[in-house]
């Protein structure tokens, strides 16, 4: 509002009404209840959170080595880190709330007006309303619903004439005609919310009071399903204590954020059934999360996990895991609890070994563990009877376990890009497999198991990139196969040509070659030695004799 304005006169009533409206009009939608029982909320939970860095960062000793003022200088850092976070993850939240407190003082101002249009006799001679005590000033406090204003449903006056913000000329000019109270903002909640889903607006992002908002929201109306994946701005890099009201959501999607941390109250989602938390930055998973105990979907891919908290061993319903592109070292061995898991995803990371508690997963159909650091797989592998799917690609396997004869369901199985030295012949006991890759293992691997044949119903094999020269005899027995890759290596049996022409011609040259070589033994009869023809020769003339006598 510019000077030229302030200082404009007014020299009737009509003109004040309408600069009264003016004013009015000028501000900012009024925020919904909802956004100001949130912002409340969120500035408590930060001063909480406050508080509690604080604390730690109080707790924290001098090393006898770090000189007193050094250590000094780094503790008002770090508080002074603490309050200007404090700051900006609070500023929409202040702003928001001022802005309802500047619209309850007009509200009562608005009432004022309305009180001396409907009723002029009330009115001094001079125009002036009989002054009423100033709305006590906006104060904060430690309670929630006494920070700035309370909400209170203000009586309404009985004549109101026009809905129109505009002065309307008549004989006793009116307002509102639905009250002195300023109309809300439109919610930020989309309309699929009264059916118990939210999937947010195209192309609009939540800031943190938004979001702290929809989650009100979403708690009042049961929401079940919430979407809001790449939905946060930048700055939202944790989500409210309040997340820990939603009791009746079954589905959370946060995926694609920039989310580092999880409040404890993430437990609080008792019927939660679906979490996607993955491509965001998340570094440590609280305790809590032990407490959703419904879980059956959990995808963390893609952030910065370097450990599991020990309460993962109580998502007993839990069936797909994925923690794949994360900074984990090792599997804790409470992952062999997991005992509904049907698929574990663990790729990209450093883990050097699958903890032997993996046999307790009985449920376990799929794992995928490429690009790590493994040396070897436990032999508890094969009390896995329900296994269909084993990817190890890309780590440093010299072994596979003997007892993979036990797979019985076993149908992929992927070791390519290791250091193995040979296949064992257990696995050829696996004869459900379809796809088997060992290729990629250079220089180690010079020979494939003799009874490969077993496995009948391999219908792809790889062994590109080996030392395997000749293939053995049973290979004639892989009469469904339709790939096979054998580049790149020094082949003899058969022919390098034959091998280009495809995987059945192959099994044809190897059926042929073996069928030869069986006809030509066949044929060539073992001739009798010079011992064997005396002692013949002996044995003929001494049953002669005998019948002579007789």
């Amino acid at each position: 509002m510019d000077l030229m304005q302030m200082d404009k006169r007014l020299d009737s009533t009509e003109q004040v009404v309408e600069e009264i409206m003016r004013i009015h009009r000028s501000l900012p939608p009024r925020p919904g209840i909802d956004e100001v029982e949130a912002a409340r909320s969120l500035i408590l939970n930060v001063e909480k959170e406050d508080q509690a860095c604080l604390e730690a960062i109080a707790r924290q000793r001098k090393s006898s080595e770090v000189p007193g003022e050094l250590f000094t200088v780094l503790q008002e850092m770090k508080k002074g880190l603490v309050q200007f976070r404090s700051k900006e993850q609070k500023r929409e939240a202040t702003k928001l709330l001022d802005l309802e407190s500047v619209h309850t003082l007009f509200d009562d101002f608005i009432q004022r007006a309305s009180d001396c249009i409907a009723n002029p006799s009330s009115s001094t001679s001079n125009g002036s309303v009989p002054s009423r005590p100033p709305p006590a000033p906006a104060t904060r406090s430690d309670s929630p619903s006494s920070l700035y204003y309370s909400e209170k449903s203000p009586v309404r006056p009985k004549e109101m004439v026009s809905r129109d913000d505009s002065f309307v000329t008549k004989a006793k000019p009116s307002l509102y005609n639905d009250g002195f109270v300023a109309p809300r903002s439109p919610q930020i909640v989309d309309s699929k919310l009264t059916t118990g889903k939210f999937a947010g607006n195209d192309g609009e992002k939540l800031s943190l009071i938004k979001l702290a908002s929809l989650i009100e929201v979403s708690a009042k109306k049961a929401t079940q399903e919430l979407i809001l994946q790449n939905k946060l701005t930048e700055q939202v890099e944790w989500l409210p204590d309040s997340i820990g009201k939603l009791s009746s959501l079954n589905s959370l999607d946060l995926s694609e954020n920039h989310i580092v941390v999880l409040p404890n109250t993430i437990g609080g989602l008792s019927s939660l059934t679906k979490l996607d938390l993955r491509s965001n930055r998340i570094g440590q998973l609280p305790e809590s999360i032990g407490e959703l105990l419904n879980l059956v979907y959990l995808d963390l891919s893609g952030n910065q996990l370097s450990s599991l908290p020990s309460a993962f061993s109580r998502l007993l319903r839990l069936e797909e895991l994925d923690l794949s592109c994360n900074n984990l070292p090792v599997l804790p061995e409470s992952i062999g609890s997991l005992v509904s898991l049907k698929k574990l995803a663990v790729e990209t990371n450093d883990i050097e070994e699958i903890p032997h508690s993996i046999g307790g997963c009985s449920s376990l159909r799929e794992i995928r563990a490429d690009y790590n650091k493994l040396k070897a797989l436990p032999e508890a592998i094969g009390k896995i009877t329900t296994l269909e799917i084993l990817s190890v690609r890309y780590n440093n396997i010299r072994q596979l376990p003997t007892t993979m004869s036990s797979l019985a369901n076993l149908k992929e199985l992927d070791v390519s890009f290791n250091e193995l030295e040979s296949v064992p012949e257990s696995l050829c006991f696996a004869t459900s497999l379809v796809k088997l890759n060992v290729g990629n293992n250079f220089a180690d691997m010079i020979s494939l198991p003799r009874s490969i044949g077993n496995l009948e119903m391999l219908e792809e094999l790889d062994i590109s990139n080996n030392q395997i020269r000749v293939l053995p005899d049973s290979f004639k027995m892989l009469t469904k196969l339709r790939v096979f890759r054998a580049q790149e290596n020094p082949l003899q049996v058969p022919p390098r040509d034959i091998a280009e022409k495809g995987p059945q011609a192959v099994v044809q040259y190897m059926n042929d070659l073996v069928e030869t070589r069986n006809a030509k033994s066949l044929m060539v009869k073992p001739k009798k030695s010079w011992v064997q023809m005396c002692f013949f020769s002996k044995s003929n003339k001494r049953k002669q004799s005998s019948m002579e006598i007789v």
